[in-house]
């Protein structure tokens, strides 16, 4: 399952470094993060637990504004 999280705070690519390493460190989660776009795109395997993303996104210096399932094509 893939999760689009919107994320404060990120302005360059140390940012991006950052929430990169903070979200591959948690069990279950693969993630694929740019600042530009303010987002980070995580495959979910297994269980996974949102508060402990949003913990290590804030303890890394920035702040999740959301978590929604990600579309494939065509919205579906």
């Amino acid at each position: 399952m893939k999760k689009v999280v919107k994320i404060n705070g990120m302005t360059c690519e140390h940012c991006q470094k950052r929430v990169q390493t903070a979200l591959d460190a948690l069990p279950g989660i693969k993630a694929k993060v740019n600042h530009k776009k303010g987002e980070a795109v995580i495959t979910v395997d297994g269980a996974w637990n949102e508060d402990a993303l949003r913990n290590a996104v804030a303890e890394a210096g920035y702040e999740v504004v959301s978590v929604a399932d990600k579309k494939g094509f065509l919205g579906l």
